[in-house]
């Protein structure tokens, strides 16, 4: 792949920092990104993985002020800018910037937010591992062709979608179109060919990257680009040293390229040589020399998959292996600028996107009677993601075209990443919530596998107006899916998520299924659980995550999309989300920044919808906040909910302090007259009181005021519902967290001692002092074999584990702490304040439940 550039001078020696202090446009993050970049650039340096050295500039995606993008456009062009992309209608645009103009292009007046490119890697997904522990003697039976539809393998009747559609057997989907943003879809396998109505399901497969992008360029080898010195003419021409046969006799504008198999990429290792490619730009043709004989004239017109959904195949299938060597891919082709065009050979080497599809969609797993969530919806694909990860910039490009494009009804993103100011400001956040109100078509995304440390909501699922989804599981798929009992009915997974955001605002949204058996390409290899004593045939896979979790609630979605049409409702995004949010399970045995609202609700989401929900009042609500990030709020200190993390004598609550917290109500819509709101807590443990009712006028900002007083250390939570009786759903829910930590003070240590159930979590919080020079800490009094562990979580909500190598897992007595010390750690110079502690034992702990002492210090 050629290189890109934008400047023939040298890069300055790096870029510059910027204040780091409220409603920073770039923020520190991408700022360090933009840093490594340019350090790259000057030594010519490939990253991991890459194709190529860094260029001289990087992509940054611009949110400006609404009616401004052609002015925002005009001013980054005089900086030297290469404007790729503007949007007008959402105020969004993209450009590559040479590194000595970034500050001076976030400075723009008309720029509000900007997010640099930046490569998101896939969360790990597979459950697989050796197995260890258990009982080996018990195994439960393998999902089959015989399987029924309700079932806790792919368990979308934990949302009540099962009985939803054997009561409305038209509402299973059809109608609707499902978008998946992802790793693509097999536009093969059997379980994602027709709906129910027998109709193709995958409609059109798309890439969102372009290599026009700075991560694109580097990591996605599935683009081939094009220049002037490409053009050939004539029937026959030498080049590469081959003398080649085009094909149709050539023409005017006929491009020529190769690719070195070697280092391709494809399944089937017995590829070698060059592979040839000829494109003829005045109707996107493109041939592909398959046969590797330098003639075109015997190979077929490739043309994109929406024309005709044509696929082609690379590679011959060995019958001794268990996989399936023979490729598919489909094509695209476009000029990406004046000098370049771009031919794609859209092969996947990812399992993730056909997984997640699977989820929403399916139909006969496994040959048999299971289903996603809507078997009568229909796909599209748009591929943002390698196996190497996501380019945000394709992530935020791709998300455009699939909303305003491919005719989808809803959309699903099980991709994301994880920042320490998560507070839904992000530019991609504001350009989805701006994405959503344009064109009405809601987005699902994955809360984040951070969990399950306090504010570990991952971005752009902390976005507003995206629906951000945690990861549920129930004991039945505890024991179909990985062997393992438990005691809890349903609970959430320990990876998922947390919420708030830092603002306080209210993430997870809502909990979902996050483990499920659904089809995966038949030429990457199948995963299982081993613990579950069963394999899985090739074409299908056990994952689990938030990624999981997201498609199952964007295809219950589309079951109420489905519902909808045939009943000539046409929901918009806001109505559809309050239906979801006001009838959303709460468990009672979770805490509220675990599962937001609760399990989504097919049945009873349903019955909101079908009455209406169009007369809801809109109430916005503004809180205190206090971390060491809210500084850097867009208003310092002040968000969508109430949240304290600070450290006690920071700002923070000790245990057994009673504090006030004044929330501000303002009814912006509705009845001119005084309207009577219902105020009601859900899943307070008794720190939280307030009032019972509040009455608010129309537009004026009405205070009340909310006591915490928390009894025990931890993390306290709670859902503050404001609901007009009156109304179908519900007006507005506010997340309410105070964190209650146990000083640490040099030469004294802090201790607790408890049980913690298998595949449960308990969270400790304790305050470390400012300069402090190490932080110890140690887990003791384990029954014998117990797999437990802790894990630790600094204040900005960020895995302070993420730095020490082979702490994935860190359990005791599993795999000798898989290169990590489960027993006693040490974190230099931590930062100070809320410290949080998770203890946890692995679903294959011989113990349901497992008695832990866990001890900390700091030295000064």
């Amino acid at each position: 792949m050629g290189g890109l550039s934008l400047s023939a001078g040298p890069a300055q020696a790096g870029v510059a920092a910027a204040p780091g202090g409220a409603a920073d446009k770039l923020g520190s993050h991408d700022r360090a990104l933009i840093a490594t970049y340019a350090a790259q650039y000057r030594t010519r340096s490939l990253p991991a993985g890459a194709g190529q050295a860094v260029p001289d500039f990087v992509t940054l995606m611009f949110a400006v002020r609404p009616g401004r993008a052609d002015a925002a456009t005009r001013q980054l062009t005089d900086l030297g800018a290469e404007v790729t992309r503007t949007e007008p209608e959402i105020g969004y645009v993209k450009a590559n910037v040479p590194f000595a103009a970034v500050e001076q292009a976030v400075a723009l007046d008309d720029v509000l937010r900007v997010d640099a490119d930046e490569l998101l890697e896939l969360a790990e997904t597979t459950a697989a591992s050796p197995a260890a522990g258990g009982d080996a003697g018990r195994h439960p039976a393998a999902p089959s062709a015989a399987t029924p539809d309700n079932n806790p393998y792919m368990p979308t009747r934990e949302t009540g979608s099962v009985a939803f559609k054997n009561e409305h057997p038209s509402y299973d989907g059809r109608g609707v179109t499902i978008g998946v943003m992802d790793t693509g879809i097999d536009p093969t396998h059997p379980a994602l060919a027709t709906t129910t109505t027998g109709e193709r399901k995958l409609v059109d497969t798309a890439v969102g990257s372009n290599p026009l992008n700075l991560i694109d360029l580097l990591f996605d080898r599935t683009w081939l680009l094009l220049s002037a010195g490409n053009k050939v003419t004539g029937p026959v021409v030498d080049k590469y040293d081959i003398t080649w046969t085009l094909p149709d006799g050539g023409s005017d504008d006929m491009y020529l390229t190769r690719k070195n198999l070697a280092i391709a990429g494809y399944v089937d290792p017995t590829l070698t040589g060059t592979l040839g490619i000829a494109y003829r730009e005045s109707d996107n043709a493109v041939w592909i020399d398959l046969n590797q004989d330098y003639v075109f004239t015997d190979d077929e017109l490739h043309r994109p998959y929406r024309e005709n959904q044509q696929i082609g195949y690379i590679g011959t299938d060995n019958p001794a292996t268990d996989l399936n060597e023979r490729q598919p891919f489909t094509v695209e082709a476009r000029r990406l600028s004046p000098l370049l065009a771009g031919v794609n050979i859209n092969t996947l080497d990812e399992a993730h996107g056909t997984h997640v599809a699977g989820i929403t969609a399916a139909h006969g797993i496994l040959g048999g009677q299971m289903n996603g969530q809507a078997p009568g919806a229909k796909l599209v694909s748009m591929r943002a993601c390698t196996s190497n990860g996501c380019s945000s910039a394709a992530l935020t490009d791709g998300m455009v075209d699939l909303a305003t494009n491919y005719g989808v009804d809803v959309i699903n993103l099980s991709i994301g990443s994880m920042p320490a100011l998560n507070d839904g400001q992000s530019a991609m956040a504001l350009l989805y919530d701006r994405l959503i109100d344009t064109t009405g078509v809601q987005i699902f995304s994955s809360a984040g596998n951070s969990g399950a440390g306090t504010n570990s909501v991952g971005d752009p699922s902390s976005a507003g107006n995206v629906v951000s989804v945690g990861a549920s599981v129930s004991k039945h798929t505890w024991w179909a899916n990985y062997g393992s009992v438990v005691n809890a009915v349903r609970s959430v997974f320990p990876f998922s998520s947390r919420g708030p955001r830092e603002d306080g605002g209210f993430k997870p949204d809502i909990t979902a299924p996050g483990a499920a058996i659904s089809p995966t390409p038949s030429w990457i290899a199948s995963s299982a659980v081993p613990d579950a004593g069963y394999p899985l045939p090739t074409g299908y896979s056990m994952m689990q995550g938030t990624s999981m979790a997201s498609p199952q609630a964007a295809g219950a979605a589309a079951l109420l999309l489905s519902a909808a049409k045939q009943n000539g409702i046409d929901p918009t995004p806001a109505e559809l989300r309050r239906a979801i949010y006001s009838t959303a399970d709460f468990n009672k045995d979770e805490p509220a920044i675990a599962q937001g609202r609760g399990e989504f609700d097919v049945v009873h989401a349903w019955q909101y919808l079908a009455k209406g929900v169009a007369d809801t009042d809109e109430v916005t609500v503004s809180a205190p906040v206090c971390t060491v990030l809210s500084d850097k709020l867009a208003t310092p200190h002040t968000g969508s909910g109430l949240y304290n993390s600070c450290a006690p004598g920071s700002g923070g609550q000790a245990v057994g302090e009673s504090r006030d917290y004044d929330l501000t109500l303002t009814r912006t819509g509705g009845s001119e007259d005084p309207v009577d709101y219902v105020l009601d807590l859900q899943g307070n443990d008794g720190t939280f009181t307030a009032p019972r009712k509040v009455t608010l006028a129309k537009g004026v900002p009405t205070v009340v005021r909310v006591t915490a007083a928390p009894t025990t250390q931890g993390i306290h939570s709670a859902v503050l519902t404001i609901d007009n009786a009156a109304t179908q759903a519900v007006e507005r829910s506010a997340m309410l967290a105070v964190a209650a930590a146990a000083p640490l003070a040099p030469g004294a240590t802090w201790s607790a001692a408890g049980t913690v159930n298998r595949n449960g979590t308990i969270i400790y919080t304790v305050a470390v002092p400012a300069g402090a020079t190490s932080l110890d800490v140690n887990l003791s009094g384990l029954a014998d074999g117990s797999q437990t562990r802790w894990w630790a979580y600094g204040p900005d909500g960020l895995d302070a584990e993420r730095s020490s190598a082979g702490t994935a897992y860190c359990y005791a007595n599993y795999l000798d702490g898989n290169g990590c010390d489960p027993f006693t750690r040490s974190y230099a110079k931590p930062k100070p304040g809320v410290w949080e502690f998770v203890v946890e034992a692995r679903r294959t702990s011989p113990y349901l439940t497992n008695p832990f002492h866990l001890a900390a210090s700091v030295t000064q």
